[in-house]
């Protein structure tokens, strides 16, 4: 039947997969893992792999989690075959319980797409197999988090009520400016200081240093266009973002690129912030419509109330994405 693998080693397998998405940190570097499994067949033929997490990983349920990422399987028994061997594994690791899709922590790329309307995948998406998701379940591993993207066709729409968000914070004293790319390195410190501070209480949150993070955003500088990350500071302290990228995916299949993607939005917690997310997220679509793009994708959302009323407000979901996870 199947021979399984198991190198101790930190490595990561390159080979290219039919209809799987490069995986790695966002410059596309491969990311290091604790350990690496393989399946072969009777011909001693690849037919299932994946990486394994179990340090600095994300507490689930009251216990550690061991992290499977870096995911591929041909078959759903060369699937079932290779889970077991991964959670037997984080067994013997003191996990508590397996979490899948994760490359580690969710810095890093993490969840499968469940359904969709059929339309490409887009910068940064996690691409898979549809039977992917359901050989898990068939696994012993059930949805905890789910998520989705959404599509806004109308760059100009504009809320009435942001007029009255927008002259409250000026009067805080809120200005709102372009990313400055000669300073890119100062930029991505302040970014990670109030990430750090804005998503401590988001789902499966681990904190993440300041050179890691660098290293992640770094190799991105040349893809990004300033007028699409917008960032507003109070008294020369940041108190919130939205993060805008072209999706050079579309570049990628011989297509213009006219979509932009609304990757991230962050705004200090407190009632003196209300509305800051909803303004910087308008004005990036904005920006974008000045600069000649025709469409946003809000993309890879926690479906929270919160980000449900932000995206909604715009926006029609397209596709959608779950996390799994199984009791060691």
């Amino acid at each position: 039947m199947f021979r399984a693998i198991d190198n101790p080693e930190n490595h990561v397998s390159n080979v290219p997969k039919p209809g799987v998405a490069p995986q790695g940190d966002l410059g596309g570097r491969p990311v290091e893992a604790e350990a690496y499994l393989g399946l072969l067949d009777g011909t001693d033929r690849m037919v299932a792999e994946c990486c394994l997490w179990w340090r600095h990983t994300p507490i689930f349920r009251g216990g550690r989690c061991g992290c499977i990422g870096r995911f591929y399987a041909e078959t759903q028994e060369a699937c079932q075959a290779l889970l077991q061997h991964a959670v037997d594994r984080l067994k013997r690791e003191r996990c508590h319980v397996a979490i899948a899709p994760i490359d580690g922590n969710t810095w890093r790329p993490y969840r499968f797409m469940t359904t969709s309307d059929g339309r490409p995948t887009f910068l940064f998406e996690p691409a898979n197999p549809p039977e992917w998701p359901r050989w898990h379940m068939a696994s012993g591993f059930e949805p905890i988090a789910d998520y989705y993207s959404a599509a806004v066709d109308d760059l100009t729409h504009r809320e009435d009520r942001l007029t009255r968000v927008c002259d409250r914070l000026d009067r805080q004293g809120v200005r709102i400016r372009n990313l400055d790319l000669d300073r890119f390195d100062q930029e991505l410190r302040s970014l990670h200081n109030l990430s750090v501070e804005t998503f401590q209480n988001n789902f499966l949150y681990t904190p993440i240093e300041q050179g890691r993070f660098l290293s992640m955003y770094r190799p991105i500088r040349e893809m990004l266009l300033p007028e699409l990350v917008l960032l507003a500071e109070a008294e020369g302290e940041l108190v919130g973002f939205v993060f805008g990228v072209p999706d050079l995916a579309q570049a990628q299949r011989g297509r213009p690129v006219d979509t932009v993607i609304v990757k991230t939005v962050a705004a200090l917690p407190g009632r003196a912030w209300a509305g800051l997310g909803h303004l910087l997220v308008e004005r990036c679509h904005l920006a974008a419509h000045k600069a000649g793009y025709r469409r946003a994708i809000h993309a890879l959302m926690h479906e929270s109330n919160k980000s449900m009323n932000l995206s909604a407000r715009y926006g029609k979901p397209f596709r959608r994405y779950a996390l799994y996870a199984r009791s060691l």
